[in-house]
């Protein structure tokens, strides 16, 4: 024998049939200081921060980027669209 049950209530009802905490204040209070912390560190993620922190590691690292991009698009191997 099968037999179905269907209930039409809120998640809020629910957990209050059956016993559950209310953990809304707790997720609000965690989502106010996960905001906080984004807004804090924001400008640590601009691309130019980014650029900043990959350029000032090495001095030579733009040239080393330019490079691995001219080597990626095959100019720098002497390769032309004309020649395969």
């Amino acid at each position: 024998m099968k037999v179905n049950i269907e209930i039409d209530c809120t998640p809020l009802e629910a957990r209050q049939f059956m016993g559950l905490p209310d953990v809304q204040p707790m997720q609000n209070a965690v989502m106010d200081k996960l905001q906080q912390k984004m807004a804090e560190n924001i400008d640590k993620f601009s691309p130019e921060a980014i650029l900043q922190n990959w350029f000032t590691f090495d001095p030579k690292m733009a040239e080393r980027f330019q490079d691995m991009f001219v080597n990626m698009s095959g100019f720098g191997t002497g390769r032309t669209k004309d020649k395969k």
